[in-house]
């Protein structure tokens, strides 16, 4: 007797046991499931989305919250078991973080899945560049095609005329995607371009023109006449440094030494003297100061001391007469 009332209080605890755990289990919420309305994760500048918080089962009222990088952002509650929608705009990069929700009732709170929003950019008008604009046949030359802004990666496209004359190439970080060309005939020296897209939809812009020019090559004649050129030009550069520094210096010297003053002794001699009697006149440099010339006369001297010439002229010994 006593044996079986322990096994029937012990049948009447396990009931009540396995109750109350049957009634904690339908108050306890199901893990949630964070989930974008829209259907995709990659949005644009200042986009509006919609999130969406939602547990299967639980007791209701349920309270959801909404995380980014641990930070909570908005709270609501739903009296029964709907989801609940969060509604969020995408202003800059920094709205892309990692997104959580939690569920929570009287049983307790468990968290959803994370989700994480792609910014995508459309891509900018890509630039067609080259090294050079001037190429001649047989010479390689190189393509590059950039687009400044868009969202990573970015796919190129090169063209000549309308048809594709590379595959695509997708490239991962902000850089230009480079072709090597060679030009072999002047079919080569079309209009090229290139196109850029990416993810974004409906977005794919295409780069300006660009031509490569023939250029020309330099025939022996030219090179002849620009090798003269250089010779010539040298010449006239060394003429125009040797005169301050020899022609200037040996004109100054010869015209300093054809101004200076000369003291000469000239001659003069009447036809009808005799060959003996001759008058020499020493011609005095003149001074700056005084415009004078002194005269010497040589002659025969008479028995008072006088001169006289030899046809009895009588004759002064100095002479000054002002000019």
């Amino acid at each position: 007797m006593y044996l079986l009332t322990i096994l029937l209080f012990s049948y009447v605890q396990m009931s009540r046991q396995i109750q109350k755990t049957a009634a904690s289990d339908k108050d306890v919420l199901s893990n949630p499931r964070l989930l974008s309305v829209q259907g995709t994760l990659n949005v644009v500048m200042n986009q509006n989305v919609s999130l969406s918080c939602h547990s299967d089962s639980g007791s209701p009222p349920v309270r959801y919250t909404l995380f980014k990088d641990s930070q909570k952002i908005s709270t609501l509650t739903r009296p029964d078991l709907t989801p609940g929608l969060f509604n969020l705009t995408i202003n800059s990069a920094s709205d892309t973080g990692e997104y959580k929700c939690k569920a929570e009732n009287n049983g307790g709170g468990k968290y959803s899945n994370s989700l994480n929003f792609t910014l995508k950019e459309p891509v900018s008008t890509p630039v067609l560049s080259s090294p050079t604009s001037q190429a001649k046949k047989g010479q390689n030359v190189t393509l590059s095609c950039l687009s400044e802004n868009g969202s990573l990666p970015i796919t190129y496209i090169f063209f000549k005329g309308r048809q594709s004359i590379s595959t695509p190439v997708k490239m991962q970080k902000r850089e230009a995607a480079v072709i090597f060309l060679f030009i072999n005939s002047s079919s080569d020296f079309g209009i090229y371009k290139c196109r850029a897209e990416n993810s974004f939809r409906n977005n794919t812009k295409y780069s300006n023109s660009f031509n490569f020019t023939l250029a020309e090559e330099r025939s022996h004649s030219q090179a002849l006449i620009i090798s003269l050129g250089v010779i010539l030009l040298l010449f006239i550069i060394g003429f125009a440094l040797a005169i301050p520094f020899f022609i200037i210096p040996s004109y100054k010297a010869k015209k300093l030494q054809s101004a200076r003053p000369s003291t000469a002794l000239t001659s003069t001699m009447n036809a009808e003297e005799s060959e003996n009697d001759v008058i020499y006149t020493e011609i005095d440099p003149v001074k700056p100061e005084e415009e004078y010339a002194n005269f010497s006369v040589i002659g025969r001297e008479d028995e008072k001391g006088n001169l006289e010439d030899p046809h009895g002229l009588e004759l002064t010994e100095n002479r000054c007469t002002k000019f």
